[in-house]
């Protein structure tokens, strides 16, 4: 969580720190600084649910899954970077009073969705062939 707050909704924050390719993995002796990750080019996704903002066992490893479904589907998009997903407020029990309801799932699916979203690298817009350029005739 170092690498700083990358975007935020109102229930989750993502932290993004880049992994060091310049470090290369080092010894227990050695001087040289370690490598994060010993793979530096793919995403690496975390997800942090502390009990103070999710006190049911259900609900915090339910957040975790759509943590972890969610990354997967994005990690074609994500850069090579060690990515944190923290759960940082409660939902209001008043509103979902289940631990794992229709409700709450999609409330969760639908901040991840924006906070990857904002995450997201976006792909370079290919322009459409004008016509008789770069086109079939």
């Amino acid at each position: 969580m170092a690498g700083g707050t990358f975007s935020r909704t109102a229930h989750f924050v993502l932290h993004r720190a880049a992994l060091d390719a310049s470090a290369a993995p080092a010894g227990p002796g050695s001087k040289r600084p370690q490598a994060l990750f010993a793979v530096q080019d793919q995403p690496w996704v975390g997800a942090v649910v502390p009990k103070r903002w999710a006190r049911r066992a259900v609900t915090r490893n339910g957040i975790r899954r759509q943590v972890y479904a969610l990354s997967a589907e994005f990690a074609p998009r994500l850069p090579a970077a060690a990515h944190v997903v923290r759960l940082r407020s409660e939902f209001a029990r008043a509103q979902f009073p289940s631990a794992w309801s229709l409700p709450l799932k999609a409330a969760v699916r639908a901040e991840l969705l924006q906070l990857f979203e904002r995450a997201a690298v976006r792909p370079p817009v290919v322009a459409a062939p004008v016509d008789g350029v770069g086109g079939q005739p």
